[in-house]
């Protein structure tokens, strides 16, 4: 499996199957919520990447889903909904980039 195709079903897994509703939920108003996921989600890339992979991960990660939670929460509640998936395609797209440079720049 090629490096990327790792990182995208880790990614995958990581970021929705092992994602509560609670976490999905109160990520957006919930420092508890958006660790719990992010370190959850961080951890997942440790036996494949290493530690400071992950950690590079835990921090750009929670970065990311600070902001684009609470823009998906608030057009969400909007009843935004096209925007919302634009937003949450955003999201995914700027994870994979990412992923790919911190690959990139830790070799």
């Amino acid at each position: 499996m090629t490096t990327m195709l790792l990182l995208l079903t880790i990614h995958f897994i990581a970021d929705f199957v092992l994602q509560s509703d609670w976490m999905a939920i109160n990520k957006s108003k919930s420092w508890q919520a958006l660790f719990a996921h992010t370190t959850a989600y961080s951890l997942m890339f440790v036996p494949f990447f290493g530690i400071y992979f992950a950690l590079v991960t835990l921090l750009t990660h929670t970065a990311q889903d600070y902001i684009t939670s609470r823009i998906t929460s608030r057009l969400w509640q909007a009843n935004q909904r096209h925007w919302f998936f634009v937003a949450i395609g955003a999201d995914q797209l700027l994870h994979y980039f990412t992923l790919a440079a911190t690959v990139w720049l830790l070799g």
